[in-house]
């Protein structure tokens, strides 16, 4: 809603009631001329269209608008504009990432990256890294929650990015869980239940893993909060490397299949970052609807836009429609 205290100042109106005085001064002197050279201008009739009239009382009115915006702007206080690193987030536009990451050993093998030179948690932080360099992280609280056996949860609604990319630096949390098969439900059902109580369509949540086994009922449903699931697949999907008696690679069967379930996206990150037609998707999804919040600037400013736009078509639309009226002889000259 807009704050009617500033309609109460007089200086404003008085400057447009004296700009439209002025303007009224000049109209009927021109209304005078005009009206002396009507046959001239308008035919024989010499009436004056209508639409002629229209914008000789419109000038006025554009003169007063003016007179009012200009002296408005003039009295209100500097804008100072906050960084956005500083700013306070608004409720609506608060949106949040929770990120799901696979911490068991095979994520440590070193068959990542465009040249398979990187470990599986090493590429996982370059893709995470990507797509915080592509959205207006001042905007988001990251929740990371590290899944092996079971799940654990990392740092909540953090706004601090250098927290978020260290523990993605290869951190051994794997140390942390007893060691066993990798529950991919367990950190999934943690995500669920970590965001249930946030504004519906704000979270984003991210599962970050090389892929493991994953039964076929029971995939636990994501709350109103939660408006994508995004699927990252790490790992060479072709060539595995043996951990433990097991030929460990990329399952991309069981990712897409875990993607689909949960009517998310699947994407193989082991060479390609995320696209940003995706992340940008992903960050509209996940945006409030903001309520319109005109401020006293921004109402000065649309009236001064309006008027001078108005009063800068005035001549044209009177150059080009002002009169049909072409004197002169028609016909053939002999």
């Amino acid at each position: 809603m807009v704050d009617p205290q500033f309609l109460s100042d007089p200086l404003p109106w008085i400057c447009g009631l004296v700009l439209a005085v002025l303007a009224i001064i000049s109209e009927v002197l021109h209304w005078t001329r005009i009206s002396r050279m009507g046959t001239l201008t308008f035919g024989p009739a010499g009436r004056i269209p209508v639409r002629v009239q229209a914008a000789i009382f419109l000038l006025p009115i554009c003169s007063a608008a003016i007179g009012w915006a200009l002296a408005q702007l003039c009295l209100l206080p500097p804008e100072i504009r906050v960084p956005q690193q500083a700013a306070d987030v608004d409720f609506q536009k608060l949106k949040h990432l929770v990120v799901v990451l696979d911490v068991s050993p095979s994520m440590r093998l070193r068959d990542a990256g465009p040249e398979g030179s990187q470990s599986r948690m090493q590429r996982a932080r370059a893709v995470m890294e990507s797509w915080f360099r592509r959205v207006p992280m001042s905007e988001y609280r990251v929740t990371i929650l590290a899944t092996y056996t079971s799940a654990l949860p990392v740092v909540r609604d953090t706004s601090d990015i250098s927290v978020v990319e260290n523990i993605l630096n290869d951190l051994p949390m794997h140390f942390a869980f007893r060691p066993g098969e990798t529950k991919l439900f367990s950190g999934l059902e943690a995500a669920a239940e970590e965001a249930s109580g946030w504004r519906p369509n704000s979270t984003t949540v991210v599962l970050v893993s090389d892929g493991d086994t994953v039964p076929a009922t029971g995939m636990p449903r994501m709350p109103p909060s939660v408006s994508d699931v995004v699927i990252v697949g790490i790992g060479d999907p072709v060539n595995g490397t043996f951990l433990n008696g097991r030929n460990s690679k990329q399952d991309v069967s069981t990712l897409r299949q875990t993607a689909a379930r949960l009517r998310g996206y699947y994407h193989n990150g082991n060479e390609l970052h995320l696209p940003s037609d995706l992340i940008a998707r992903l960050t509209q999804s996940a945006e409030g609807e903001t309520e319109l919040n005109w401020k006293p600037r921004d109402i000065a400013l649309t009236i001064l836009l309006i008027a001078t736009t108005l009063i800068s078509l005035i001549p044209v639309f009177l150059q080009h429609f002002g009169t049909r009226w072409k004197p002169g002889v028609r016909g053939k000259t002999l």
